[in-house]
């Protein structure tokens, strides 16, 4: 194993563009991606709904400046210090802001992978952070960055500890990706059941297609199936409901950073001494209340919680929960639709950087109720199976997370060899 800088193992390092604000755009169906820290995942980038956009004149300023590629490591140099990403194929309409790095391996001395797998090393061992500056906002320089001394094994070796690697990191993909298609399938079921009312009737045909008899709402603004009526969301569900956790006793917790912006998977919670905070326990919905959150999505699915566990979390949290089991489901697909959102957003008040939106006005949501309320039971039926299966690979992934921690840094510094 050879001793090197990080800087003598790269092509390149550098960093995108800051673009002046008459570049930014705001409209969500702009083509041109605008990365920042948010996006890098670890492993790959995600494309979010509030991820910035910017036009074509300056996207070509930014790639002009950055050149991304092919096999190029990403690296976030301020803020969340650490956070990574491998550039899986060329961009073409996107790439990255100033404060996100650019690593681009020489791969005649390092395999991209093996650069990625040494950065996160890095990370959890805390070199990043102990060499980070700022009085407000942290950052590790690109040049103390190139500067870091690393051992690196010979080409061979570092393939070899990436092909171990990548195997933890593509099973964690492959769940996740799976969770992104039982959502879709389960908010499918959603929409055509109380958007587009087309619902199994009586004889299994979708209620609305089939001529099922619709009645104009003037409180929805809209027409609702027959004998269908308009209630506010309080009248099924208890907002913040009561729960107790002895102060000084240490249970589940979880902080906003662990509610998903996409998506309805919580992290696994945290062991925290209770001090105060919303309480809530499986099968409830939480939502952030405080701007940027709630515009940003912050939704989730109570699940990993023990059987009649009480966790608690923020007090920026509102707590839903169904009168009944069956509405479980319902409120959680609820909570993510746009008219729910947008009903939320309206009625936040206070200063700027501080608005929220109290938990009696989001009970003030009307949405149209069925008369046979089974509907909500069989709904239940279909869906929860999927909730309950997105469940399951979420403490997959977390098993493997903490698998490939463990073993990553003991393959680097050769406590485990691989045999040929």
């Amino acid at each position: 194993m050879n001793k090197v800088i990080i800087k003598d193992i790269l092509v390149s390092l550098k960093t995108g563009l800051n673009p002046r604000n008459n570049f930014k755009l705001n409209t969500p169906d702009a083509q041109n991606w605008y990365i920042t820290v948010t996006e890098l995942n670890g492993v790959g980038v995600d494309f979010l709904s509030n991820t910035d956009r910017v036009n074509d004149k300056g996207l070509e300023l930014i790639n002009n400046r950055s050149n991304l590629e092919k096999d190029d490591i990403l690296f976030s140099g301020t803020g969340s210090i650490g956070k990574t990403a491998i550039i899986k194929e060329k961009p073409s309409n996107w790439n990255i802001k100033e404060g996100v790095y650019a690593l681009k391996p020489n791969k005649s001395l390092v395999d991209p992978y093996y650069l990625l797998c040494l950065l996160q090393n890095l990370n959890n061992s805390r070199v990043f952070h102990n060499l980070s500056a700022g009085s407000t906002v942290f950052s590790v320089p690109m040049k103390v960055l190139g500067n870091i001394e690393v051992v690196l094994p010979n080409l061979a070796m570092q393939r070899s500890i990436s092909d171990i690697i990548k195997h933890f990191d593509d099973k964690i993909e492959l769940n996740k990706k799976l969770n992104a298609e039982l959502e879709s399938m389960a908010k499918l079921i959603y929409d055509y059941w109380f958007v587009q009312f087309d619902f199994p009737d009586e004889k299994g045909k979708p209620y609305k297609s089939s001529g099922g008899k619709m009645v104009y709402s003037e409180e929805l603004n809209r027409e609702i199936p027959e004998g269908w009526v308009c209630a506010n969301l309080s009248s099924i569900t208890n907002l913040n409901p009561s729960l107790s956790i002895p102060k000084g006793q240490v249970a589940s917790h979880l902080d906003m950073r662990s509610i998903p912006e996409k998506g309805y998977m919580t992290e696994l919670p945290l062991k925290k001494e209770f001090k105060g905070g919303v309480k809530f326990q499986n099968g409830d919905v939480v939502i952030a209340r405080i701007t940027p959150c709630l515009e940003n999505g912050k939704t989730a699915f109570i699940s990993l919680l023990d059987n009649d566990e009480i966790g608690f979390g923020s007090t920026e949290f509102i707590v839903l929960r169904g009168v009944d089991p069956d509405y479980y489901s319902f409120l959680a697909f609820l909570a993510r639709s746009g008219s729910f959102r947008t009903f939320a957003i309206s009625k936040m008040t206070g200063t700027s950087g501080r608005r929220r939106v109290s938990a009696s006005d989001v009970g003030e949501y009307k949405l149209a109720i069925p008369t046979d309320l089974t509907l909500f039971s069989r709904f239940n039926k279909l869906v929860m199976p999927k909730l309950k299966l997105m469940t399951s690979n979420t403490k997959e992934n977390d098993a493997l997370s903490k698998s490939r921690d463990w073993l990553l840094p003991m393959l680097m510094n050769g406590q485990i060899t691989i045999k040929d």
